[in-house]
């Protein structure tokens, strides 16, 4: 199974950040991922969240989040 493939079942069940792909599957680049799963017609949404610390991540999601 490639890695495009395993971010979208992942996403199919929820959101994911970059650090849970990089801890789950090794995917360093989950941005590249969704742009290629966009180009392939998925509806990819990214939301961008502020966490405590000041730090901002991404979180990439089908549907809702």
């Amino acid at each position: 199974m490639t890695q495009t493939q395993m971010v979208l079942d992942a996403l199919r069940r929820g959101p994911l950040t970059p650090l849970e792909a990089l801890e789950r599957f090794g995917v360093f680049r989950l941005a590249a991922r969704c742009h290629e799963l966009r180009e392939q017609g998925h509806a990819i949404s990214v939301e961008r969240l502020k966490l405590p610390n000041g730090k901002r991540v991404a979180r990439y999601y089908i549907g809702r989040p």
